[in-house]
């Protein structure tokens, strides 16, 4: 922290003066879901101060988690945590765990049978419609039914989820995890329909004509092959296919040697999955390790449990014999010019080409919403890839996959945004505030405020283990003594923390306790005999006082 303006004060020179201000933790700013994560962190490591029991404190952190995401044991397991890249902590001996703290959390609130609560006794009467019962949809299902609007939910497939369902494994996702999370939402009051498909079972329009507003949540749940010489056919899966047959409990014989192509998330899964029915796996990737886009944890998994992964080649064809597939045809690539997205160009290197045993063949390098269905919706294809709710048409909104690509977390979001601006025009309110607050640095923290000690992780399975059991979940939750001991790890970046050295080094008084206190709101000041010595500013090590002239 930079005190030389502070020590000048001292000695004479110009004088400055303490003022409280709240910064943006970049916890904060980086959560995909937009969950208040220094908040209800705080309610746990601060509740001593509060006069809250452990168990009321887990409850009001809950409360605050599900304020933005009503899914956090969901999102405790798939979510690659980027609000842990930017954790301040991370200088010092690790960034705060904070995936494996919302997991816990959620879990702990399932096994308490806690319930969303309405957020006034108001009913209102325009009737709300969303199509697709994936994050983004839920999402907005649980925040305008919360706000007191009558809802119903048209899902193609039997069960509600999307690709949480359909598109993670067991072992990442078990389902009733997500069926408990998912269950609240509906004891909210809304209403679920299975098994329509919108354009197949009932026309847009109509559904149009049915509700006052329409919120079209439907996804990017279609997968494509790579158009390669003798692909289609028996033996030859899009990613999401592969994945939903197996999550419907689908007979899939894959046979002794599976060939994934791709380097996303979907294609590390497919493979994991392939691997857990006994056969070789072997994944294809045109780039190198460092430009895979798989989360790195679930690409040594892969590689623990024993999936090769090939770098740098591609496929150029499928041999088959009599219809079935028995060898992938693969080419050597070397890394060229940088493409748009940064990432290098793969170029192909000639007399390079070697084949793989196959029985079958996974293309997992693609997704896109029904095209149809975006075409009669009136949007974009390939619709724009963006982070915001998007007002499709007067009365229509869509958000998550159908926007483009991004995480679950992010389709939560949306789905919040978007039911934020349809409420605040429905009701003629305020809608959803943009956060202004600054992002604080690492500058501004004292590192040295608490003491060394790694990050908490939930025990990991081995890959005996895990191919012993299918189903096994690799990751196992926190117990409750080192999620405990994980909170206490959180420096409160920007906000007060309640740990009075502000008060404990103003030799005036200047800092006043407040009775009955709330995370945050520890101490008033009353400036009237400040020296202006801005010590107290020097010794924050939240970075929570600033100096003014």
């Amino acid at each position: 922290m930079n005190t030389e303006p502070l020590l000048d004060a001292v000695a004479g020179l110009p004088t400055y003066r303490p003022v409280q201000v709240e910064k943006a933790a970049p916890c904060q700013a980086d959560c995909a879901s937009g969950s208040d994560v220094r908040g209800w962190i705080g309610v746990i490591s601060q509740r001593h101060h509060n006069g809250l029991t452990t168990d009321q404190a887990y409850t009001e952190a809950w409360r605050i988690l599900t304020d933005a995401n009503p899914f956090p044991g969901v999102l405790g397991r798939i979510c690659p945590h980027p609000c842990e890249a930017g954790c301040n902590r991370g200088e010092k001996d690790g960034a705060v765990a904070i995936n494996a703290l919302e997991r816990f959390l959620g879990d702990w609130a399932i096994e308490r049978g806690l319930t969303f609560e309405p957020l006034s006794p108001d009913r209102h009467p325009e009737s709300i419609g969303v199509i697709g019962a994936g994050p983004s949809g839920l999402s907005f299902a649980y925040q305008m039914a919360r706000r007191g609007y009558p809802v119903t939910i048209y899902e193609k497939n039997p069960l509600p989820g999307g690709m949480l369902r359909y598109g993670v494994p067991d072992y990442r996702l078990p389902p009733e995890v997500l069926d408990s999370e998912v269950k609240r939402v509906f004891d909210l009051g809304v209403v679920f329909r299975p098994g329509v498909a919108v354009g197949v079972d009932v026309e847009l329009d109509d559904l149009r004509a049915a509700h006052d507003v329409l919120y079209l949540g439907i996804g990017a749940q279609s997968g494509r092959l790579l158009g390669l010489p003798g692909e289609e056919g028996l033996g030859a899966f899009t990613g999401i296919e592969y994945l939903g047959r197996v999550n419907r409990n689908e007979a899939v014989d894959v046979g002794k040697h599976v060939v994934v192509i791709g380097g996303g998330n979907t294609a590390i899964d497919a493979a994991r999955v392939a691997r857990r029915t006994g056969a070789e796996v072997t994944i294809l990737y045109r780039r190198t390790r460092a430009e895979m886009p798989a989360v790195a944890s679930e690409i040594d998994d892969a590689q623990e449990e024993g999936v090769t992964i090939e770098f740098l080649v591609a496929p150029t064809g499928v041999v088959r014999r009599e219809g079935v597939v028995q060898q992938v045809v693969v080419q050597r690539m070397r890394l060229g010019e940088p493409e748009s997205d940064g990432r290098r160009r793969p170029v192909p290197i000639p007399d390079s080409r070697f084949t793989i045993d196959a029985a079958t063949i996974i293309a997992a390098v693609s997704q896109e919403p029904e095209r149809d269905l975006l075409k009669k919706a009136g949007i974009a294809d390939p619709p724009p890839a963006t982070r915001a709710p998007e007002e499709l048409s007067p009365a229509m909104w869509g958000g998550g996959d159908v926007l483009g690509l991004d995480l679950a977390g992010a389709a939560i979001s949306q789905g919040r945004r978007a039911a934020s601006a349809v409420h605040a025009r429905l009701r003629g309110v305020p809608d959803e505030p943009t956060d202004r607050r600054r992002r604080i640095a690492s500058d501004e923290v004292t590192l040295d405020h608490k003491d060394p000690a790694a990050a908490a992780v939930g025990r990991h399975r081995t890959a005996v283990e895990s191919l012993a059991d299918p189903q096994l979940e690799v990751v196992g939750t926190l117990t409750e003594a080192h999620f405990l001991a994980e909170i206490e790890r959180c420096y409160s970046c920007g906000q007060c923390m309640g740990c009075a050295s502000c008060w404990m080094y103003c030799t005036v008084g200047s800092f006043i306790a407040i009775g009955g206190s709330s995370p945050g709101e520890y101490f008033e000041m009353v400036l009237d005999a400040c020296e202006e010595c801005g010590k107290c500013v020097e010794v924050c090590p939240a970075g929570y006082l600033e100096a003014i002239f």
